[in-house]
């Protein structure tokens, strides 16, 4: 069984930018480590949706996946580091974002049943 998370991020309202961080995410362009990172911490699934410069990330993941656990894989794979640096060159925190905070958790409100 899968289980579904959601998060935004902004990118920095440039439009050179915005079309640099895109081709870095076009497929078979992120980098095989972080792809392999990814996978490794149990994410089956996972999309990115852009409108102006504000993202949307939609991730499946298993029964494996943990949250703080993939925090800690990343802070402690310099590969994944490297790529989260260059990521901040594009990326913005949203206004209500703590300090250093990227990607927040949206809450899901509404479901069609």
């Amino acid at each position: 069984m899968t289980k579904r998370y959601c998060y935004a991020c902004d990118l920095k309202e440039d439009s050179k930018l915005i079309e640099e961080y895109k081709a870095y995410h076009a497929e078979g362009k992120a980098w095989p480590e972080i792809t392999k990172s990814i996978k490794d911490a149990g994410i089956v699934d996972m999309q990115i949706y852009l409108t102006g410069n504000r993202m949307f990330m939609i991730m499946e993941v298993d029964d494996t996946f943990d949250p703080q656990k993939k925090a800690e894989m990343d802070a402690n794979n310099p590969k994944v580091q490297e790529w989260e640096n260059l990521m901040w060159d594009y990326q913005q925190e949203l206004p209500w974002a703590a300090k250093g905070e990227k990607w927040i958790a949206l809450d899901k409100i509404f479901q069609l049943k």
